[in-house]
């Protein structure tokens, strides 16, 4: 089953068309990442979803559920991290989840009950001081929080690691893992390593349209690298297929990578054979989101 269906969704802003018939479906239960480049439209398409934004055209389903601009009663199945969050910073994160709970319309026993439980899982349930001080690892943290607050079916997190350090980058990315048995994670980003960390389903967004979708296993069946790497026992032997092989780039002194068909993988083996090379691997590579996007984008 699918908790968010997008059907030809189009978005206009005066001139410029930036959503130009987005297909996009977000089967329960993945985390799914939403991939383009900056101004790609990841932000429009999820204001969107969210009913902030009015679509030109197309059908958004939430949980079965129509989108409709201005009305957003689907929005109680979301929870939602946008890319700068905002919050009261003369307040402590419990002060704010317990706002944020009664705003939901929570009992005031589940909204305590649910804040610590939700304040362990992004590492602040011992932080007694103001938001204020707080760093952007730790607000974007607080924020998740916030939107699991009213265990929403479906989490929206708009590009979450940008801005952060590489130990903010993973603390996050370790917490967006971890609810992927509560709920549905749809993260939008640019950053690659991210998604390929984590996400069970990628779809790739490029001239106001989707261009790829699928599990990540799947698009790396469809899309085989044609790269080659030789690793070889000492570093004379590299430089002897270089010279066969003038093609190859040097990834360090003893490993080479060629771009080829099944017909260069047999001539290569062939003269490792014949010049009784000593090798310590030979494979072709699995292909990686980046060189998947580049082919989407080039």
């Amino acid at each position: 089953m699918n908790i968010l269906s997008i059907q030809g969704l189009q978005k206009r802003f005066g001139e410029k068309s930036v959503l130009r018939g987005v297909d996009l479906e977000v089967p329960q239960g993945s985390i799914f990442g939403f991939i383009g480049k900056n101004g790609a439209g990841k932000t429009t398409t999820m204001k969107t979803v969210l009913g902030l934004l009015r679509a030109d055209a197309g059908e958004i389903l939430v949980n079965g559920q129509p989108v409709q601009y201005g009305q957003t009663s689907t929005n109680r199945a979301i929870g939602y991290l946008p890319d700068v969050p905002e919050f009261y910073p003369f307040m402590t994160p419990r002060e704010y989840l317990a706002l944020c709970g009664e705003s939901l319309g929570m009992p005031r026993a589940s909204i305590k009950e649910r804040s610590e439980e939700l304040l362990t899982l992004v590492g602040l349930a011992e932080e007694k001081h103001r938001i204020r001080g707080f760093s952007r690892g730790m607000k974007q943290r607080l924020c998740i929080a916030q939107a699991l607050l009213g265990n929403p079916l479906l989490l929206i997190c708009d590009e979450p690691t940008s801005a952060l350090d590489p130990v903010g980058r993973k603390e996050i990315l370790d917490i967006l893992l971890s609810v992927r048995t509560q709920t549905t994670v749809l993260f939008s980003t640019h950053i690659l390593s991210d998604v390929e960390r984590i996400c069970t389903d990628v779809a790739f967004l490029n001239d106001g349209k989707i261009a790829m979708q699928g599990t990540v296993a799947s698009l790396k069946v469809l899309h085989p690298t044609q790269d080659i790497q030789v690793e070889l026992h000492n570093p004379e032997d590299a430089t002897r297929l270089l010279a066969a092989f003038p093609a190859a780039t040097r990834t360090d002194q003893a490993t080479l990578t060629l771009h080829g068909d099944e017909q260069l993988m047999h001539t290569l083996l062939s003269f490792v054979t014949q010049q009784q090379l000593s090798v310590t691997r030979i494979e072709r590579l699995e292909p990686t989101l980046e060189s998947l996007f580049m082919e989407v984008v080039s």
